[in-house]
């Protein structure tokens, strides 16, 4: 992928130093990774779209467009999330633990 292209790396750590996740993480995840809840899915497709929805101007307009996503979180819509998080562990736990594919 681009973003894994030295120029793009060397870029990144330059600008945000020890603040973004690369793919050479000491704890290797994988695309799917069994730490990552539907929570994290939601909040990170939720809040990029909400970002993205306008063009960005500018550093300072990016900051003020992930804090206004943040902010319109609602409490439903953390409850719907958590909700599904359960019925997971509900499916992980009637498997003893199986790979499950659950969509």
């Amino acid at each position: 992928p681009p973003h894994y292209k030295q120029c793009v790396r060397s870029a990144l750590d330059a600008r945000f130093p020890g603040r973004w996740m690369d793919g050479g993480d000491p704890i290797a995840r994988p695309l799917r990774s069994p730490d990552i809840t539907p929570l994290d899915f939601f909040l990170w497709d939720y809040v990029k779209n909400f970002v993205y929805s306008e063009k960005i101007r500018n550093i300072d307009h990016l900051c003020q467009r992930i804090i206004a996503a943040v902010a319109s979180v609602t409490h439903n819509m953390l409850t719907n999330t958590w909700r599904e998080f359960e019925y997971r562990l509900d499916i992980c736990r009637a498997t003893n633990g199986s790979h499950i594919e659950v969509y």
